[in-house]
């Protein structure tokens, strides 16, 4: 087990290293960097326009050139495109993310400052998903090829087909701007800091109904149906049988027995789905409902071209996808002895 996991460490490494240099290696080659941003914006508007990247840029036309070097040093970009690629993996290694070019502050303080957005509406989608998800999976299964098994099977089908981010189009359009039961924007009210401590819980509840709601009904579409399968394929092993034989209540041959071995490929998807929870879906729900978290930086540093968030963040979230991998993989072993790495 140790030699697994040390061989998984790594190979982490040269995985790291490759989503950072082809992403490094495509952002060289998008038009408006940084520089461009910096002098689209003295012109004011001026009719400056991009035909690509570096020196072809119409903006820096008529900048003195003295100037021009000086820009260029301020971002960095006056090194090559190697030296400086080298040197953000130095920083890396050291966990140090870099500072924004425009928001003039670090990357993982920008990190630490978002995240707890990400983190609420991240929890929220995990726990409302496999509340609901799991005892649905095994209503579905106990009563496999009913009607209710048909109605429910054809509902979360429907409810997993329509994306995230049109369903929340659709809750806003209806639920905040026709009926105006909730609010269009944000987590909290503008006056949060003059409320209650009740009225901030039911405030922050009232703000991140449909963001949450969202990103819910698309999202235990497939926890409910392997619930349903696994619970399918060990109602049918000889184990069941031979409880039943012996004259077992059907409960507990379902809940003592069967929920037991069932939820094997639940639970060690648990660290996955928690962390993806966090940000998968994140950035659309982020910037439709204007919640200041992870997914939204991330949009307005691309938008913006700050590369330092942009491959801090990108970074950030690889490495913590790669140790969920790897936890994901260790909880087979913790939760069924009879699976061996070896």
């Amino acid at each position: 087990m140790l030699a697994y996991i040390l061989k998984r460490l790594l190979l982490m490494v040269p995985t790291l290293f490759g989503v950072l240099l082809l992403t490094f290696a495509v952002v060289q080659f998008v038009p408006g960097g940084p520089v461009e941003q910096y002098l689209a914006e003295a012109k004011a508007g001026g009719g400056a326009s991009a035909e690509g990247g570096g020196l072809s840029y119409r903006g820096a036309q008529g900048v003195d050139p003295k100037r021009l070097e000086q820009i260029k040093a301020l971002y960095g970009f006056d090194k090559p495109a190697h030296e400086r690629f080298f040197q953000m993996l130095g920083q890396f290694a050291r966990f140090d993310l870099g500072r924004s070019f425009f928001q003039n502050k670090d990357v993982s303080q920008l990190l630490w400052e978002k995240l707890p957005v990400s983190i609420s509406l991240g929890l929220w989608t995990f726990f409302i998903s496999y509340l609901i998800a799991v005892p649905l999976g095994v209503a579905k299964a106990v009563r496999a090829g009913s009607r209710f098994d048909f109605v429910t099977t054809l509902l979360v089908l429907v409810g997993y087909a329509i994306p995230g981010f049109v369903l929340g189009v659709a809750l806003l359009v209806i639920f905040g701007g026709q009926l105006q039961w909730f609010p269009l924007r944000g987590l909290t009210s503008s006056n949060w800091d003059e409320l209650s401590w009740g009225a901030r819980v039911v405030d922050y509840l009232w703000h991140i109904a449909l963001p949450v709601t969202a990103m819910v009904l698309g999202s235990f579409a497939v926890t409910t149906m392997l619930t349903k399968n696994a619970f399918l394929e060990e109602i049918r092993k000889q184990y069941v049988v031979t409880a039943r034989a012996k004259g077992l209540d059907e409960r507990q041959v379902l809940w003592k027995h069967v929920f037991r071995n069932a939820l094997i490929p639940i639970i060690t998807g648990f660290p996955a789905a928690f962390i993806g929870a966090f940000f998968t879906g994140s950035l659309l729900i982020e910037t439709l409902f204007s919640l200041d978290g992870l997914g939204l930086l991330s949009y307005e540093s691309v938008i913006r071209r700050d590369y330092p968030v942009v491959l801090g963040t990108l970074y950030f979230f690889t490495l913590i996808g790669l140790v969920t991998k790897l936890i994901s993989d260790l909880c087979y072993v913790w939760v069924d002895p009879r699976v061996k790495f070896d």
